[in-house]
């Protein structure tokens, strides 16, 4: 059983009335569903955050005339064209 220490929370009056309803409604206990909200909002936390590419956008005019309906490789090429590569 895991050990319990008493505390006291200043919660927003609508929001406890409508704990109490659905603390009522669910027949448990205001404590309990305080606990399991806690621990919901501390699992969200400890989730592994997805991912998100850095936007590393550059500025420039586009895709040049030149380059539409290219394959990569023709693409790859017209990049390096005059650069010894």
């Amino acid at each position: 059983m895991a050990a319990h220490m008493k505390t006291t929370l200043d919660i927003a009056d609508p929001l406890l009335k409508e704990a109490k309803a659905i603390a009522r409604k669910e027949n448990v206990t205001l404590r309990e569903l305080v606990e399991q909200g806690l621990r919901l909002a501390l699992a969200e936390r400890k989730a592994v955050r997805r991912f998100k590419l850095r936007d590393a956008s550059v500025s420039g005019e586009g895709l040049r005339p030149e380059a539409a309906g290219l394959s990569w490789d023709q693409l790859r090429a017209l990049t390096y064209e005059g650069h010894g590569g």
